[in-house]
């Protein structure tokens, strides 16, 4: 029995080992590719004039860069909400609108990375979207839980308005079962 203990208990600590050295390569792998697009970003911001303030995505995705400054959220937004985007950033939601168009902008962020946060943000909350063309300056407005086929959120708007998408809750374990939603308005 005693070899049998100890066999397992090395297998134990090796897969231990493995998943922590695996948590570690992806944690820094995200580190990496923020810091190598925010680079892209504040390059893009430094030398190309505005293309007469449309916004556009750069060509490898790169949008802008989110960030809401009380609760230390600042992270890049990248075209697209598939799983490969959303492991190194957050994601524009296509058939919304750009940052700086008229609509509804909508981002969607994974709630166990870069939008963990979020379960602590309040109404008035400022939230920041620099691009290239520019930078707009939303204000949370509400929160609410909607099921994960509710569209209806991410509807194009007569105003200006940010939609920030996430699971909930926070703290599932597993395929959640319900988005959380923030409503920012757009600041002049």
């Amino acid at each position: 029995m005693r070899p049998t203990l100890r066999w397992a208990q090395w297998i134990l600590l090796a897969s231990g080992v493995a998943l922590l050295a695996y948590c570690g390569l992806v944690l820094m792998d995200t580190h990496r590719f923020q810091n190598r697009e925010g680079r892209q970003l504040e390059h893009l911001v430094r030398d190309r004039p505005a293309a007469n303030g449309v916004p556009s995505a750069a060509s490898d995705g790169l949008i802008g860069r989110i960030a809401i400054p009380r609760l230390g959220v600042s992270a890049i937004v990248m075209e697209g909400s598939d799983e490969a985007t959303l492991r190194h950033a957050v994601g524009h939601i296509a058939g919304t609108a750009l940052p700086g168009q008229p609509g509804n902008v909508g981002i969607a962020g994974h709630r166990d990375t870069f939008f963990r946060p979020l379960r602590n943000i309040r109404k008035s909350d400022m939230i920041t979207f620099a691009t290239p063309t520019g930078e707009s300056r939303y204000r949370v407005v509400s929160t609410r839980v909607v099921g994960p086929r509710d569209l209806g959120v991410l509807g194009n708007t007569a105003e200006d308005v940010l939609t920030l998408v996430t699971c909930y809750p926070f703290y599932f374990v597993g395929s959640a079962p319900s988005r959380f939603i923030v409503r920012a308005d757009r600041v002049r």
